[in-house]
């Protein structure tokens, strides 16, 4: 950079679980003193100091910021002095408005890893035409929600059109295999939109639609996938729910939007958990389909979703540093093109998709939208990861973030 600002970017909220993670991650890259500025910022001092003590060697000379998210003042404070934030304040819902409305307002690029539909619709509402005004980049769900669902079909469709001359207008993804833990930040996310869904049945017909982030002109009128579970013979697999699915697949859709249709005007795209072929595989279906509507549903009714609140883990807990290196994910696109024609791509990750990896990947877009803006290509907005960065966040994802894409 080349301004005056003092930081490249701001770690906001980096004494949360995966907050910590990603401050964690750009120290051991990056440095303090090198090339790249940066600063973590939270409400509490004290909670600052303990990071930099849990963070070691290296990080005596990280800069600090006292910024609080009911405390637009501080906010704009924070935001004079950076490029760029990366907020990792959650549930966004409860916390993240007032940040998005400075960064929109006052042209600080920004960037989350919320998986809050309902939430990323809002903004874009309230403060889609501020960012546009004031050149702001914003992008929403840089995390394990969306990249691999976004980059991946980005990948996919640009494979289909190297070996088939055109795009595929149906994708189907599947988790082939994933390890890791739920944290608290992710049960505290889940818990707010289910409760805001239980009192609000307006918000449970935005929900519902698969085009709920889509601008007004996109006339996508393509059925997309609703079934709990199928077979897939292009995955050549049995499925089952994917949770992650409500929000992935919008993110794709909006992008496909932002793109020009891109991938077809009649687009579909569905992600499920993949179970394998046969009589096997039919079963796992069977279960797996059982047991996420029985969860949701404990979830859903209020008694006994104050019952889970007090047996899942808080805000702040989650899986140890072992459990995020032990984890891992492995995911299949599979498109069909208009002729029929099947391709597929693989997307991986070395790292617990929820933690290890997505705080690798929220760092690595938040650089990648710093290089964009440089670039001065792209006009203010609210922007999905594949719809900005595309092939250049694939490949500083790949060089740096353990996640490979390949074709099959």
């Amino acid at each position: 950079m080349t301004d005056k600002t003092q930081f490249d970017l701001v770690v906001y909220g980096a004494t949360s679980f995966v907050g910590a993670i990603t401050a964690e991650y750009l120290l051991s890259r990056y440095g303090v003193a090198g090339q790249l500025r940066w600063a973590i910022a939270s409400r509490s001092e004290t909670k600052l100091a303990a990071l930099k003590d849990q963070l070691g060697e290296g990080a005596e000379g990280l800069p600090t910021i006292i910024a609080n998210s009911d405390d637009e003042a501080s906010l704009i404070a924070m935001c004079e002095q950076t490029h760029l934030v990366i907020s990792t304040v959650g549930p966004y819902a409860l916390y993240g408005e007032k940040l998005v409305k400075v960064c929109a307002t006052n042209g600080t690029n920004y960037c989350d890893l919320t998986g809050e539909v309902q939430w990323i619709a809002a903004m874009l509402e309230k403060y889609g035409e501020a960012a546009r005004e004031s050149g702001a980049l914003i992008v929403n769900c840089c995390g394990f929600d969306s990249i691999p669902s976004d980059l991946g079909t980005h990948f996919l469709q640009n494979f289909a059109e190297k070996t088939t001359g055109g795009t595929c207008e149906t994708v189907e993804f599947g988790v082939e295999a994933a390890k890791g833990e739920f944290s608290g930040g992710t049960v505290a996310s889940l818990l707010n939109v289910l409760k805001e869904a239980g009192a609000d049945p307006s918000l449970r017909k935005k929900l519902a639609d698969p085009y709920l982030l889509c601008p007004d002109e996109y006339n996508n009128t393509a059925k997309q996938r609703t079934e709990a579970r199928y077979y897939s013979d292009a995955l050549k697999s049995w499925c089952a729910p994917f949770v992650m699915a409500g929000i992935n697949t919008r993110i794709v859709q909006r992008t496909n939007a932002l793109q020009g249709n891109r991938y077809g005007e009649n687009f579909r795209y569905s992600e499920y958990t993949m179970t394998g072929d046969g009589l096997r595989g039919r079963l796992g279906s069977i279960a797996m389909t059982l047991g996420m509507g029985g969860f949701m549903g404990v979830l859903a009714l209020p008694p006994t979703r104050w019952l889970a609140e007090k047996i899942l883990p808080k805000p702040g807990e989650g899986p140890s540093k072992e459990v995020q290196e032990a984890g891992f994910f492995k995911i299949k696109l599979a498109g069909t093109t208009e002729s029929g024609e099947v391709v597929s791509v693989r997307v991986t990750g070395d790292r617990d998709p929820g933690y290890g990896s997505t705080a690798k990947m929220l760092a690595e877009a938040g650089l990648c939208i710093l290089e964009t803006a440089e670039t001065g290509k792209n006009a203010g907005g609210f922007w999905t990861p594949a719809s900005l960065m595309g092939d250049t966040l694939i490949e500083r994802l790949e060089a740096n973030a353990g996640l490979t894409f390949e074709a099959i």
